[in-house]
C-alpha cells in the first residue's frame, strides 16, 4: 500500500488493494482467531487484488489458475491446512472468528493452544510438549564504565515500527524522537528536559533530546525506531542474533550518555590514555 524505502529498490513494483477495507478474505490475530475481511471501498484505479496479481503471474508463466474467489482459494488452504480444516466462511461468519486449530466443522477451534497437555487422560494429552532448558546468557554489549547505561529500543503507542504505515497521519499524542532516561540518570548525568546530548555506542553516536521518564529505573534508556529519518536509532545498535531463535539483539545496547560540549567518547578515551601516559 506503501512505497517503502525497501520497495523504491525493487526493479518491478505491483499496485495491490489495501487488504483490509479493499478486498475480500480472512486475517489470523495473534490470538491464533480466523476472521472475515469484507470488501468496504473500490480500489483506486491500477490497484488490483492479491489473488488477481499471483493468478496474473502464473498465466504469464504458463499456467492458468482461472479466476478464484477468495472463498475458494480460502477452501483450498483448508484442503490442505488440518488447523484450518473447519473454518469455513459460513462458520467464520456465524461465530465471528474461531481460533486454530480447528480441525472439522464440529470443532469450536482451541481457545488454548496445547490445551491437551492438561489432560488426565494419557491419550488424550498425548505426545509431552518438547522442554529444551538453556543456560542464561548475558547481553553481548556488556556494560562498563564507558558505557554504563543499558538502551532497549521499542515502540510507542501512536506508531508502528518505522512509521511507513503510520507516520502519514496526525496524532495529539505523537512527539518527535527524544532518549528516555530516568529521572536518577539525568540527574546524575545533570542534563534537563529537552536538552540535547550526544548517546554514543561501541558503534556509533547520534544526537537526540532527552525525555525525563519516571517510568524507567536507573541504568536502564529508552529509544524507538519509529523515525529514522530524525534520528538512526539503529546505529547504535548491534548485529548479534541469539542461535536458537534467530532474534536479532536490539533490545540490550550499552550507551553513554554526554553533553554537547563534552568530547565524543573516543575522544575521552584518547584523552584518558593520554592522562595515564
Amino acid at each position: 500500500m506503501f512505497l517503502t524505502g525497501t520497495a523504491e529498490l525493487a526493479s518491478v513494483v505491483l499496485p495491490a488493494t489495501a487488504t483490509w477495507c479493499e478486498a475480500e478474505g480472512t486475517v489470523t490475530s495473534s490470538e491464533r482467531r480466523v476472521q472475515r475481511v469484507r470488501k468496504a471501498l473500490e480500489p483506486p484505479p491500477g490497484a488490483r487484488d492479491d489473488i488477481e496479481i499471483i493468478c496474473e503471474i502464473a498465466r504469464r508463466l504458463g499456467t492458468d489458475w482461472g479466476h478464484p474467489s477468495a472463498e475458494e482459494v480460502w477452501n483450498e488452504l483448508r484442503t490442505l491446512s488440518p488447523m484450518h480444516a473447519g473454518m469455513s466462511y459460513r462458520r467464520l461468519e456465524e461465530l465471528g472468528g474461531i481460533q486454530w486449530p480447528c480441525y472439522d466443522e464440529q470443532h469450536p477451534g482451541e481457545l488454548f493452544l496445547h490445551a491437551r497437555l492438561w489432560e488426565e487422560d494419557p491419550v488424550k494429552r498425548g505426545t509431552p510438549a518438547p522442554f529444551t532448558p538453556v543456560a542464561q546468557d548475558p547481553p553481548v554489549d556488556e556494560l562498563s564504565p564507558e558505557f554504563p547505561i543499558r538502551l532497549t529500543t521499542g515502540r510507542r503507542l501512536d506508531s508502528f515500527n518505522t512509521g511507513v504505515q503510520t507516520e502519514h497521519y496526525a496524532t495529539p499524542i505523537r512527539r518527535p524522537e527524544t532518549l528516555n532516561l530516568s529521572p536518577e540518570d539525568a540527574g546524575q548525568l545533570d542534563m534537563a528536559e529537552g536538552e540535547v546530548v550526544r548517546v554514543s555506542s561501541r558503534r556509533g553516536s547520534l544526537e537526540v533530546p532527552v525525555h525525563i521518564d519516571e517510568s524507567l529505573r536507573a541504568g536502564l534508556a529508552f529509544m524507538t525506531l519509529h523515525f529514522p529519518d530524525q534520528v538512526a536509532t539503529n546505529v547504535l545498535t548491534l548485529d548479534a542474533w541469539d542461535p536458537k531463535s534467530g532474534t536479532a539483539e536490539f533490545k540490550a545496547t550499552a550507551i553513554r550518555v554526554d553533553k554537547l560540549d563534552a568530547p565524543a567518547s573516543g575522544d575521552a578515551e584518547a584523552q584518558r590514555a593520554k592522562a595515564s601516559n
